[in-house]
């Protein structure tokens, strides 16, 4: 296992970009794999979790090729997929095994779907109970992976989700392609909704609003050209450096500013962070634009209710931010990070903990009183890429040095983060 050392930094100051976004990246393969003809994707992230949906989709039958204009994908419409040799292994996303379970779901072959340790660990009985309704035969050992999904033809639901997830969502929605009729998806509070947005790239029109959304099948995807944003939630932990660090200034290009994905920069500016933002660009229904972020004041703020499924990702690195603000920052209603690739609430209160910080965690939340100087310790990623990235940043402004364990976990969603951190980092 790599471990890290962080040494402390006077500033960070860069123009640059960050890896494609990791949720549309999954988005873009699963739909060109299920689209006919040849789709081309340009910026798609080289993140294991990505590596690993595409991985998934050739042993499904798919072909997909790297070459210079991008990543190739020859799909073979949505009945194309042929039974894989063994099960899929979706390592450790959630993403990928979540939604090609919609897509397994509607094939005429039995697939097993499994993942790591932690993926093996996390629910699924919040797909498993709608794939059933609309006819998938599921086995599964106390609703976790591997999941055992006997395909077959599939219809039609209205289904109210107890969670707001995009993974939950987009899993029905793409087994909705495959259905009579129109499926319809509702949740608690807005989620991520880059399947919507995307589908009408593919010549499928997806109604979508604040409370769900909903497609009308059985539909006919068309192959197209797309690329990808930077990743706005890796861009998170350089606005809060960039934010926490006298003399910083970032300019992050071409990132991802779809609404449902701004609750970071939301935050960070109830907070008080200097935070600017280029005109946006849509692009394949999904705008970008280039964000900028100066050295700031910051102030505390409470987080919770529909806040929380728009930055859910980004929690960890707030509460780095957090420690640093003047006055009390509250978390609440955030105990779907108990379910992550570790307890992040824990993971978050320990390690902050270690470094100094005056932090209380709480059921479904954080409270985080600062500003609070932080020392150097040694970190536990809990093999968690958000944790190891957060508290990369956290070093950044500790004394001393900060060791961080396990620190290869960040493959998962940012390869060369700590080679791009090293290139802006001012001593």
């Amino acid at each position: 296992m790599a471990d890290i050392l962080i040494q402390p930094a006077r500033a960070i100051q860069g123009n640059f970009s960050v890896p494609g976004d990791k949720s549309i990246s999954h988005r873009a393969l699963i739909l060109a794999a299920m689209a006919e003809g040849k789709s081309t994707i340009r910026g798609l992230s080289d993140a294991r979790d990505v590596a690993s949906t595409r991985a998934c989709l050739e042993a499904l039958g798919i072909k997909i090729s790297t070459t210079r204009a991008g990543i190739t994908v020859t799909g073979k419409g949505k009945h194309g997929f042929r039974a894989a040799k063994q099960a899929l292994d979706a390592g450790n996303s959630g993403s990928t095994i979540r939604m090609l379970a919609g897509v397994v779901a509607a094939q005429p072959f039995t697939t097993t779907l499994t993942g790591d340790d932690s993926l093996r660990r996390r629910p699924m009985r919040r797909i498993i109970e709608p794939l059933e309704q609309m006819g998938a035969h599921i086995e599964s050992d106390g609703f976790k992976a591997p999941l055992v999904i006997q395909g077959g033809p599939l219809h039609s639901i209205d289904y109210a989700s107890t969670v707001a997830s995009a993974q939950v969502k987009s899993c029905i929605l793409l087994a909705g392609l495959y259905a009579n009729g129109t499926t319809r998806v509702t949740e608690p509070s807005p989620s991520r909704d880059h399947t919507e947005r995307m589908l009408g790239a593919f010549g499928v029109t997806a109604r979508f609003s604040q409370a769900g959304a909903g497609v009308q099948g059985p539909a006919t995807l068309h192959a197209c050209d797309l690329e990808v944003p930077g990743d706005l939630s890796s861009a998170a932990f350089f606005l809060v450096a960039a934010s926490l660090l006298a003399e910083s200034e970032v300019t992050i290009q071409q990132v991802s500013v779809n609404p449902t994905r701004m609750g970071i920069c939301d935050a960070l500016l109830a907070m008080g962070s200097m935070i600017q933002m280029t005109p946006a660009a849509l692009v394949q229904g999904e705008p970008r634009a280039d964000l900028t972020a100066r050295s700031s004041r910051l102030h505390a703020a409470s987080l919770g209710g529909s806040m929380i499924p728009r930055i859910l990702d980004e929690i960890p690195i707030l509460a780095v931010a957090a420690t640093q603000a003047h006055g009390v920052t509250v978390v609440r209603d955030a105990g779907e990070l108990r379910l992550k690739e570790s307890d992040r609430l824990a993971a978050v209160a320990k390690n902050l903990q270690a470094m100094g910080a005056n932090i209380r965690e709480t059921r479904d939340g954080l409270i985080i009183t600062g500003p609070t100087p932080l020392h150097g310790a040694e970190i536990e990623s809990f093999g968690d890429h958000r944790i190891a990235m957060a508290f990369a940043i956290a070093g950044l402004i500790a004394s001393g040095e900060t060791l961080i364990k396990e620190s290869e976990c960040v493959e998962i969603s940012f390869p060369g983060f700590f080679e791009l951190l090293g290139r802006l980092r001012q001593e």
